[in-house]
């Protein structure tokens, strides 16, 4: 009678063991958003009673955005109105307050205001702030004043993330399509979630002295591989660069500080004065004794200290070593005479004086 039980339980394990295995779904497969997907607006359908309590969101604003915001408050309060948001613009306090109405029917309308006056206030011009109010747009506020302790260094930094004339900033805003703004000690973005969370992996990276260029081309290749379907599902590590950093080598100093050997005992403790007393055996004579001896020692160094000051005072009449004066003698070169040239040149001369050449003297000329 038992083995038609035990086969009914095994049939009904084996069936919710078929059930889980169907209802059972790859995580990757519940973390990807499908093509095309968007998801539906929130309606007063959705929430017809509305809110149930007031809520409200203020923030300040520095002085020089106050004429901004004169300018740009009509269209910030009209727009808000859409949502059924009341805004307050207080100038004299100089901040901005938004709260909700009994006509709010969307309950995280407030939040999106709340952003929105926080990006004006931060020097996002309306026309990118207002995208906030959209359902596929967020906006991320990154605190770098804190990042870097040399504010020489922290200006460099955040130099490098803009690049020049701004091309590093707009080929980042290009390749996560959100709206980056470098103010002061803040960086604000502005776009769709995935693009938000590239941004500030880029901007910390950056404040942490790596290259924004470098984070750059991965980006650029990562859109190149999900453009390919058969790429997109598989593994990137293959295709992306690894960028290694380069540590720069210290300058070593010149004379080295040779460590003493550890060891775990204290250094012996230095004698006192009655230690070293005991030691010469000053401790027992008397103190007619031990005056002699300081006066006597006290003699000592002061006729050592003037026989040094005499030693120097007589170095200025000790007279100079004089150099021996030593006689340049000139070779006299003896001239060779050759009796030959000295018989031609008489020659010549007795034939200039004659005037007309006798034979002799007109064949020497013709010779020459």
């Amino acid at each position: 009678m038992a083995a038609p039980g035990k086969e009914c339980m095994s049939e009904t394990l084996a069936d919710k063991k078929g059930k889980k295995k169907k209802d059972q779904v790859d995580e990757p497969e519940l973390l990807t958003v499908p093509d095309g997907w968007k998801e539906p607006p929130f309606s007063r359908e959705d929430n017809p009673r509305g809110l149930l309590e007031e809520s409200s969101f203020a923030t300040l604003f520095p002085k020089y955005r106050e004429a901004y915001l004169k300018e740009c408050w009509p269209l910030v309060q009209k727009s808000l109105g859409n949502i059924f948001i009341n805004a307050i613009l207080d100038l004299i306090e100089g901040s901005i307050t938004v709260s909700t109405t009994k006509k709010t029917f969307d309950p995280y309308a407030i939040l999106r205001a709340r952003d929105l006056i926080k990006l004006l206030a931060r020097s996002v011009p309306f026309e990118q702030a207002v995208r906030i109010l959209q359902d596929d747009i967020a906006c991320d506020i990154i605190k770098i004043g804190t990042l870097v302790r040399n504010r020489e260094r922290f200006v460099k930094r955040r130099q490098r993330l803009i690049g020049p004339k701004g091309s590093t900033l707009k080929a980042l805003e290009l390749l996560t399509s959100c709206y980056i703004m470098v103010q002061g000690n803040t960086v604000s973005a502005l776009g769709p979630y995935s693009g938000l969370k590239e941004v500030r992996k880029v901007v910390l990276d950056t404040m942490k002295n790596i290259h924004p260029i470098y984070n750059i081309k991965m980006l650029m290749i990562k859109r190149e591989l999900a453009s390919d379907p058969d790429l997109r599902s598989q593994n990137w590590e293959r295709f992306l660069p690894t960028f290694r950093h380069k540590g720069l080598k210290r300058k070593q100093p010149k004379n080295k500080k040779s460590k003493k050997e550890y060891t775990p005992f204290p250094p012996p403790q230095p004698d006192s004065k009655v230690d070293q007393e005991l030691a010469s055996g000053e401790f027992f004579l008397q103190e007619r004794e031990k005056r002699r001896r300081k006066i006597n020692e006290i003699k000592v160094k002061q006729a050592e200290a003037l026989s040094r000051k005499q030693e120097e005072r007589k170095k200025a009449f000790i007279p100079p070593k004089e150099k021996t004066a030593i006689m340049k003698t000139r070779k006299v070169q003896e001239n060779k005479l050759d009796i030959s040239i000295i018989k031609e040149k008489v020659k010549k001369a007795k034939c200039k004086k004659l005037g007309a050449p006798p034979p002799s003297c007109s064949a020497t000329w013709e010779e020459q």
